[in-house]
């Protein structure tokens, strides 16, 4: 990597400039099943949500929510996902309470004009679904916030860069439910995906709007 790369890899912030007119914003399954006390509890959700809820603001309609969907029984899926639901049986549609896949009460308001787009595995690119949707609006940047820093938030932005979008990561709009792995993970876009990725703080993202 060249010195002027590895700069950029490693200082954060908004490395390309503004964001342009051709921004969406997709926030990561913000559901109640990752904040009330399940099985799948992301404890840090209710420090970043003021953060997601301030960059919803900026442009409702240019938000996407995606919402992971769990099968109503492990026997509807395939492969490792069967021996996944497996151990997370208390998690079916079967046994959860629907509230619970809804989206956050802060973040219903917004919808409409936001959008909610339903996903059955950790990627919402998988079908290409999202893609078609991007495509149809001449989208070239995408802001991503929500949970898991290092499950859904890293299968959203690694299809995101597949698909040779800009990438802005909201840092303090993304959480985890183990620090050592969200950290390990910001490093590893600051030291790795430095052409690919930027991460930004919400102030910076919302300013640059």
């Amino acid at each position: 990597m060249e010195d002027s790369e590895l700069l950029i890899a490693t200082k954060g912030g908004l490395s390309f400039g503004p964001l342009g007119e051709d921004w969406v914003h997709i926030c990561v399954d913000m559901q109640t099943m990752f904040e009330a006390e399940t099985a799948w509890r992301a404890a840090w959700m209710p420090r970043v949500l003021p953060s997601v809820v301030a960059l919803v603001e900026v442009a409702p309609e240019r938000t996407l929510f995606t919402r992971f969907i769990p099968p109503r029984e492990g026997a509807e899926v395939r492969g490792t996902w069967r021996r996944y639901y497996s151990r997370w049986e208390m998690m079916t549609r079967d046994r959860l309470d629907p509230a619970m896949i809804e989206l956050v009460p802060p973040l219903q308001k917004f919808v409409p004009p936001a959008r909610v787009f339903d996903k059955l595995v950790y990627s919402p690119w998988f079908d290409g679904r999202l893609w078609a949707q991007l495509s149809r609006l001449a989208v070239d940047t995408v802001v991503v916030s929500g949970t898991e820093t290092e499950v859904c938030v890293l299968a959203t932005v690694m299809g995101t860069i597949d698909h040779g979008y800009r990438v802005i990561i909201a840092t303090d709009a993304i959480c985890s439910s183990a620090d050592s792995t969200h950290d390990a993970m910001l490093q590893i876009y600051h030291s790795r995906f430095g052409m690919q990725v930027e991460t930004a703080t919400t102030l910076e993202i919302v300013e640059a709007a």
